[in-house]
């Protein structure tokens, strides 16, 4: 880590997870569907994918994932570049909520650094990143090869991983804890990132992470979402990974 970011670590620290907590949507879904209206042959990964579904339990988040990026089959890395530039200027900020975009200006105003730390493929969060001013951006790695996405090694960037990732730049104190750090996220999948926080804000939680949060005092925000309901977020995913959004 630089001196300027190092000196930015030492008034504060603001973590942000990123589907969910910036954005209401799942961004792979928004990227999937993005690629799929340019490219419409790549439709056919549904197939591949409805296969795998049964395993999905075997397989985990992680092997979901490597089959879920079959999508991206054939792509060069150049062409992935192009891809990511248009999706994130179309979303990003313009798609996100504002509450949300405050507070990340507010640590942007402080001083502190600001890190964006998310479980969507890297290719596209540092470029997310990029455009929301943010210090760090890490994502899940998913490498490229001439024509082919790179997937045996992937390590899904969730939960614990985020920890250990983030412990290689960030150094805790004797209770465990990020000094002055404040943590943002809408899912108990990252508990073990705002467990290293000072402070924490949860965005739209379940019910089960919201007893967590007001047994411990964590702020709560319930920015709108584009949907009524569990049903309507439901027809929009199927829309996404289809390319008809």
């Amino acid at each position: 880590m630089t001196d300027e970011l190092r000196a930015k670590s030492d008034r504060g620290l603001a973590l942000f997870d990123l589907d969910g907590t910036l954005i209401a949507w799942d961004t792979q879904m928004l990227f999937c569907d993005h690629v799929l209206k340019r490219e419409g042959w790549r439709r056919a990964y549904l197939l591949f994918f409805a296969a795998f579904l049964p395993a999905a339990k075997v397989l985990g988040d992680e092997g979901m994932k490597r089959v879920f990026l079959s999508y991206l089959w054939g792509t060069d890395r150049p062409q992935l570049e192009i891809w990511v530039r248009d999706f994130v200027a179309e979303f990003f900020p313009a798609r996100c909520y504002p509450e949300m975009l405050e507070k990340l200006q507010a640590h942007r105003d402080a001083g502190h650094l600001t890190v964006l730390a998310s479980a969507s493929p890297e290719f596209y969060v540092q470029e997310v990143g990029r455009v929301l001013g943010f210090d760090l951006a890490f994502g899940t790695p998913v490498e490229f090869e001439r024509r082919v996405p790179l997937l045996p090694g992937l390590v899904n960037h969730k939960s614990g991983e985020k920890v250990r990732r983030l412990s290689e730049i960030m150094k805790r104190s004797a209770d465990g804890l990020w000094p002055r750090s404040h943590g943002y996220s809408d899912s108990s999948a990252d508990l073990p990132m705002l467990e290293c926080c000072v402070e924490n804000t949860l965005v739209n939680p379940s019910s089960s992470l919201t007893r967590i949060g007001e047994a411990r005092g964590w702020e709560i925000a319930r920015p709108a979402k584009p949907w009524k309901n569990r049903q309507g977020q439901a027809w929009e995913i199927l829309r996404r990974i289809s390319g008809l959004g």
